[in-house]
């Protein structure tokens, strides 16, 4: 009986060691796993300026006091009366907008969403002198003999320069 007791015993004390063994390994790599699948916390660079923590209980009561500061300023503020010089400055403008266009020449739109490069002349390796904008209106003036580039004026500045062909879609008046 006493074989036998000592028997139950080893088999019994295995089988334990072996369920703790394995349920540690288990519990283990459930933590490993778990933090492989989390995302790593944010890079704090050095350019970066660290913002201010509020407290919850403040932030309202500053931000309705600050609405009401600014909707005071604006009702207070008069509205300032338009100079004749700006009146001026619209009459040009009007007067750039419906001057007549060259024999030939037709107004368009860019169509690339990077904008243009406005070169000097026309070629990729002319000097850029200025560029245009994403659906910027501008006035084609005329084809360089190969088609590859186009000759443009900007309404408002009056510039002229080279633009990539096939970049803009002509506006219909």
């Amino acid at each position: 009986m006493n074989r036998f007791s000592a028997l139950f015993q080893f088999i019994v004390g295995f089988f334990v060691g072996v369920l703790l063994l394995v349920s540690g390994t288990a519990a283990l790599a459930y933590v490993v796993f778990y933090r492989l699948n989390i995302d790593p916390p944010k890079p704090t660079f050095a350019e970066e300026k660290p913002k201010p923590k509020e407290t919850t209980k403040s932030k309202p009561k500053a931000q309705e006091t600050a609405k009401k500061t600014k909707e005071e300023v604006a009702a207070k503020k008069p509205e300032p009366e338009p100079s004749p010089e700006v009146e001026e400055n619209k009459e040009e403008e009007t007067t750039q907008e419906t001057e007549e266009l060259p024999q030939g020449a037709y107004k368009a739109s860019v169509n690339w969403p990077q904008g243009l490069s406005l070169r000097a002349e026309p070629g990729q390796d002319a000097d850029r002198i200025g560029g245009v904008g994403y659906q910027s209106e501008l006035i084609i003036l005329k084809t360089s003999s190969d088609g590859d580039w186009q000759k443009v004026r900007l309404p408002r500045s009056g510039q002229e320069g080279w633009v990539k062909a096939g970049n803009v879609d002509k506006l219909e008046d």
